[in-house]
């Protein structure tokens, strides 16, 4: 079986969490697009851990993981993260396989997206500052260079020479301190002969497991919201991140036969941009606070809100969901009145998300549901039906005005505390 984990919002739903329990049955989990701008907490026996390109999979020993070509790579990221794991006990040998059509977050991809930030001034988008967005345009605009060239020794240096000449016009245009080729040459070989071993062509991989009945995991980055095309643009991220995208970043021409959306059970987002139901209230602290709310990549604190099931059943139709999966219940624990946002209304008429863009979506008001909180703990209920009736009721809402089942319930961290509904391990 093939299934997708995707986020249905801005983002920092729990994907990694998911992923990491769904992962016990799949041989492969595989990454499609984004780069380390993506932040997946988990939390095992092995420890507490912020992934930011190795796949979420890789706790399970059985598991292979895989970086397919839409990925893009800052090689030091991507080393410490593999530094940490083996330091953790985890054997990487064979498991890891890169493809060698990624692109490399360079240098000056980093320089130059804070550099274009600053030059933004107040219409700065707040991008993580990870280099993500200059890497992919030189992706599209023939200037990259992949994996392929830095295994290369003297092509890598060719490419580096002429791409800094370009660059560093650019960056002393904006007043930055133009870079210097011998280091970077000299660390980027040293990265390559490190990331040698871990290199593999993914699509050939992921056709043998299709061929073989294999389970595999398509782990999304981000959230819909931040698709370059389907997200409130400007401000959003580079890549596509809806799962038609799997076929040109992984080499895989087979829709999933099931894509399981994560919806955080409230809303928040990193970073500028619209956000309807933002609260700035003690109900928003709290929610911070209880959901340890600060990004995985920048340590930024999210903005808060309540859940928008406009956004959340729009994300749903356009990548096709098959079935929910709802994270952080027990955040809401102890709230006595949850609101949900059915909707928006602008100059008295009822809109919704696709009737405009970003600039639009300022401009709303939301329309709210309200449901009553509950008091019980719910951290260690293991199945959906011993949820408080009144968690069950806010969540059949949900699944009533989105048209999708929930699947599985997280109410805490730890990978083990997740209320099942009954249904097969592995979606």
């Amino acid at each position: 079986m093939t299934t997708a984990i995707v986020g249905s919002q801005w983002g920092d739903e729990g994907k990694g969490k998911i992923v990491d329990f769904l992962s016990e049955k799949a041989d492969f989990v595989v990454r499609f697009h984004g780069g380390n701008n993506a932040g997946h907490t988990i939390v095992n026996d092995y420890g507490k851990f912020a992934l930011h390109l190795v796949p979420s999979g890789i706790f399970h020993p059985r598991t292979k993981c895989l970086i397919g070509n839409g990925t893009i790579l800052d090689l030091r990221v991507l080393l410490a993260e593999i530094n940490l794991l083996k330091q953790a006990g985890l054997d990487l040998s064979g498991r890891l396989i890169i493809s060698p059509r990624c692109h490399l977050i360079m240098p000056y991809h980093k320089l130059l997206d804070s550099l274009y930030e600053k030059a933004k001034g107040e219409g700065k988008t707040g991008t993580t500052g990870s280099g993500i967005g200059p890497c992919y345009a030189d992706k599209v605009s023939y200037h990259g260079i992949r994996v392929f060239d830095l295994l290369d020794r003297k092509l890598f240096s060719e490419k580096l020479r002429f791409q800094l000449s370009l660059k560093n016009k650019i960056i002393a245009a904006l007043d930055g301190e133009p870079l210097g080729l011998k280091e970077i040459e000299t660390e980027f070989l040293s990265l390559a002969e490190e990331t040698r071993s871990y290199v593999g062509e993914v699509s050939e991989i992921l056709f043998a497991a299709k061929d073989q009945n294999k389970n595999v995991l398509f782990e999304g980055a981000q959230g819909f919201f931040l698709d370059n095309d389907w997200g409130t643009y400007p401000f959003c991220t580079a890549s596509s991140i809806v799962p038609g995208n799997i076929n040109a970043g992984a080499g895989f021409p087979f829709w999933p036969e099931k894509i399981l959306a994560v919806v955080k059970a409230y809303t928040t987002r990193v970073g500028g941009g619209p956000f309807p139901t933002e609260l700035s209230d003690e109900i928003a602290n709290g929610m911070r606070e209880r959901g340890n709310e600060f990004g995985a990549t920048t340590g930024r604190p999210r903005r808060c809100g309540w859940l928008d099931l406009e956004l959340v059943r729009t994300s749903c139709r356009i990548m096709g969901a098959t079935g929910l999966a709802i994270t952080k219940l027990d955040i809401l624990t102890a709230i006595p009145k949850i609101k949900v946002c059915t909707g928006y209304s602008l100059k008295r008429k009822r809109v919704g998300y696709l009737d405009g863009d970003a600039n639009f979506l300022l401009k709303v008001k939301p329309i709210y549901q309200e449901f009553c909180g509950w008091e019980e703990d719910i951290s260690e209920v293991k199945t959906y039906q011993d949820l408080p009736s009144n968690a069950k009721s806010y969540l059949e809402f949900i699944e009533r005005f989105v048209g999708l089942s929930i699947i599985l319930v997280s109410v805490g961290q730890k990978r083990e505390q997740i209320a099942r509904r009954g249904l097969p391990v592995f979606y």
